[in-house]
């Protein structure tokens, strides 16, 4: 049998942190696999609490390392794999018992050097079941997309040649945001296929509290900003986030505006109000097709997204001033091929 003849050996990659309690159900459902991963290696982020332990108890590779953030944890975990093909997923989801088949089919295609599969929820939450539309939202999107360009860790697989040449995710990114976005754009300026699995499905308990929605938002909006320093021409929009986000943002930019300006002539008080009620409108397109899949998540879009829009658009402008100050500190790994 020859070499390209010889199936793809996995090696799946659980970065963990304080995972104790998530950890188990997220290794016995990897275990059960219809198609075992020929390696499963957690590595544990300096955790405080037993998580190292729990991972060995149930029998897989654990790697130890400083607090160093999941970006150097996945890196670490790829170093070491034996596979020629590198899974990851976060130690708080639990694969479907299918998940690494189905992450594994795209790439019978030699073409294909990375897949992204989909998050599902069992909540009964309604702010949960709003995150899960508007996953499902960018999924119904990228259904259409024969190569994307956006893979989410919580459901990833890489050829590991390419991720180890590329150095993997940038570790610059302290905690979970945006570093496997960065890594996808950047594979997919080299041209690199990447492409949809919407049957690797992982499940997952989505943020219940606004609060925590919010604060994720922000992180992701913050950290966004360095992104679009290094990939601008991602600006124009991705495989992934929703186009009307970018209207939004422009909006919430003119609502600061307007109200500053309202500070010294209340004239300008009264656009402010019209622009308020465009960013409102804005939100519409998307409740009526949220209303598709669940008619009392429609009811919380508007409010809860306008909120969004303003929160994300202030973190991405607080971000874009200070990586824009910082940027000759930022490493971006672009060398060597002329990008």
């Amino acid at each position: 049998m020859s070499a390209e003849q010889k199936p793809l050996q996995v090696t799946v990659i659980v970065p963990a942190f304080n995972s104790a309690d998530t950890l188990p159900a997220c290794l016995n459902s990897l275990q059960r696999q219809t198609r075992v991963p020929d390696e499963i290696i957690v590595v544990d982020d300096d955790s405080l609490d037993q998580t190292a332990q729990v991972a060995e108890r149930l029998g897989v590779r654990v790697l130890r390392q400083s607090h160093a953030g999941p970006a150097a944890a996945r890196n670490l975990g790829a170093r070491v794999a034996r596979g020629d093909i590198v899974m990851f997923t976060d130690s708080d989801c639990e694969p479907r018992a299918d998940w690494v088949e189905q992450m594994l089919k795209p790439f019978a295609d030699p073409r294909v050097m990375g897949a992204k599969g989909t998050y599902i929820t069992r909540q009964s939450e309604l702010l949960a079941r709003l995150v899960q539309v508007e996953f499902e939202d960018k999924y119904a999107r990228m259904r259409r997309q024969g190569t994307i360009d956006f893979v989410d860790t919580y459901a990833a697989a890489y050829r590991r040649d390419i991720f180890v040449r590329l150095e993997g995710f940038n570790e610059i990114f302290p905690t979970a945001s945006v570093e496997d976005i960065e890594l996808s754009f950047r594979l997919s300026e080299r041209k690199a296929r990447l492409v949809f699995a919407p049957q690797a499905q992982v499940l997952h308990t989505h943020p219940v509290s606004l609060k925590r929605y919010l604060a994720r938002k922000a992180r992701y909006g913050y950290w966004r900003a360095l992104v679009y320093l290094w990939h601008p021409r991602k600006i124009s929009g991705d495989s992934h986030t929703d186009p009307m986000l970018k209207t939004q943002f422009v909006l919430v930019g003119l609502v600061g505006v307007s109200t500053l300006a309202g500070l010294l002539n209340p004239y300008w008080l009264g656009l402010t109000l019209l622009v308020m009620g465009l960013l409102v409108a804005t939100t519409l397109p998307f409740a009526i097709r949220a209303n598709r899949r669940d008619s009392e998540v429609a009811w919380i879009v508007p409010p809860v997204h306008t909120i969004r829009a303003i929160v994300q658009a202030g973190a991405l402008g607080v971000g874009l001033l200070v990586h824009g100050f910082l940027r000759r500190n930022h490493k971006l790994r672009i060398e060597d091929d002329g990008q």
